[in-house]
């Protein structure tokens, strides 16, 4: 049977949803259409490769994810380091691999741009902080000049992954027509980070009308088990990482409404954190079978029946 797949971000608690994706292939469903913010935007595009969740759960466990935090070592000497490089960078760390890792991922599938994959297979959302709105790539990345068939979905991924001052910004240039003849060099670029920051569970993605379809539309949502942390504060630095990191990790305990409850799987994060990157292996096992036994208890009571009476009464029906 097809389902559409929404992703919730949750950086590498996203190690879940790969087990949640083998659960519901196991159970005898396929991904249509897919969607994703942040660590869900990396699940929805290697499931729109032609990725399995077990294929998935390999790349991970074999990727040493600290890996992903390389700076030059000019900017790896302790805090001073790490400010002048967010002064200068807007960000800890590039995340250059991540996009590198994401891009030879699909390339081994035969996939680089969206238009290498069907028209609305693939949807991934970011934030444009310079303009203040949210973006849905591929198809909003035209209003910047960029054929959307041709835009990469690395770079998209890239775009969606950038959590605020962890990894540097996507920016990207003004086309001329959004450009006065006098504006400054550097007021001519846009700032592109992180999905989280204005959907992290576009589950609303599915409801426009001209998405509507009799193929139900099913979220995977990254929840609780996080113990809460006293962040200390000692300066610029620890700052910015206590508001990110609550910025992130806040999602995971947000009360799922009840016109989303019926059709969200719902999947404990074991206590890992939004930028644990040096994780463990078997802590990325435990997350990985925590993802699968959720989504197995779901789709073991889930009935297209019950789906499309919930899906009347709290979506069709809902006010505007």
């Amino acid at each position: 049977m097809k389902i559409n797949g929404v992703f919730e971000g949750g950086g590498v608690k996203g190690i879940a949803l790969a087990g949640a994706v083998s659960s519901a292939l196991d159970s005898g469903f396929k991904f249509h259409d897919v969607a994703g913010t942040s660590s869900g935007a990396i699940i929805a595009a290697f499931l729109a490769a032609g990725y399995t969740g077990k294929e998935i759960k390999e790349l991970i466990i074999e990727t040493p994810f600290h890996k992903f935090l390389k700076r030059s070592p000019i900017f790896d000497t302790g805090i001073i380091g790490s400010a002048a490089r967010l002064l200068l960078k807007k960000g800890l760390y590039s995340g250059d691999a991540l996009e590198d890792w994401v891009r030879a991922k699909l390339e081994a599938k035969g996939i680089r741009n969206f238009g290498d994959l069907r028209r609305n297979q693939l949807r991934i959302v970011a934030s444009d902080i310079s303009q203040g709105k949210l973006l849905v790539l591929p198809d909003d990345i035209a209003h910047y000049g960029i054929e959307p068939a041709r835009f990469s979905i690395a770079r998209a991924v890239r775009m969606s992954t950038a959590i605020p001052y962890f990894f540097d910004p996507v920016t990207i240039r003004k086309p001329a027509r959004l450009t006065r003849h006098d504006e400054p060099f550097r007021n001519q670029f846009v700032y592109i980070v992180d999905g989280a920051i204005l959907s992290n569970f576009p589950l609303w993605l599915f409801d426009e009308p001209e998405q509507q379809s009799r193929i139900a539309t099913l979220g995977f949502n990254l929840v609780g088990d996080i113990p809460k942390q006293i962040h200390k504060i000692n300066g610029m630095i620890s700052m910015f990482q206590a508001l990110f990191t609550t910025m992130m990790d806040a999602h995971d305990t947000r009360y799922i409404e009840e016109n989303n409850y019926f059709r969200t799987v719902k999947i404990p994060a074991m206590g890992v954190q939004t930028t644990q990157f040096n994780i463990s292996v078997e802590d990325s096992e435990k997350l990985y079978e925590a993802g699968y036994r959720a989504a197995e208890a779901y789709f073991k009571q889930w009935s297209l029946h019950i789906y499309e009476s919930a899906y009347e009464k709290y979506v069709l029906r809902r006010p505007v």
